[in-house]
């Protein structure tokens, strides 16, 4: 538990990366066990390797919470030419933004620009949890077919 605690900082999370370990640990045969040289040494392995992806998956999901996407990020323009192609992009957005149901548009407003979570939404839509990430991910689908494809892939460089 020290252990485990010393690299996640926290004792809760220490305790499920400890019962995670005994879990990958507990069904090995006798043999496989038998080969091991040094089993406490392979459970400290076991255990050092859980914490670290762990805060891997942590510092994803953070990313992806705070880190709105590329085309969201404002950009200076270099000619007037790229200015006129980013209104015309913005200008279809809006259209798509405005052709959407009104449930999915407040869905889309409540998940992306309020921060709210998908059973929060659901709560407040009155549907259920999976209706909510049906309303999310069919406005976002929608909103990237109104971009040119380049852009709603991320494959054009940002200035």
């Amino acid at each position: 538990m020290n252990y485990a605690t010393a690299i996640t900082g926290d004792r809760t999370k220490a305790e499920d990366i400890v019962q995670e370990a005994y879990i990958r640990f507990h069904p090995l045969g006798r043999e496989e066990l038998e080969s091991i040289q040094q089993p406490v040494a392979y459970l400290y392995r076991i255990v050092r390797n859980l914490a670290l992806d762990l805060g891997r998956s942590e510092m994803r999901e953070q990313q992806r919470h705070t880190a709105p996407p590329d085309w969201l990020i404002p950009s200076m323009f270099t000619t007037p030419e790229q200015a006129c192609l980013r209104s015309n992009e913005l200008e279809k957005l809006a259209q798509a933004l405005d052709e959407l149901p009104q449930t999915s548009r407040r869905a889309l407003e409540m998940h992306r620009l309020e921060g709210q979570t998908l059973a929060q939404i659901a709560e407040q839509l009155q549907v259920s949890l999976a209706t909510a990430h049906r309303l999310v991910r069919d406005a976002l689908v929608r909103l990237a077919r109104a971009l040119p494809e380049e852009i709603a892939s991320g494959d054009v460089p940002r200035d």
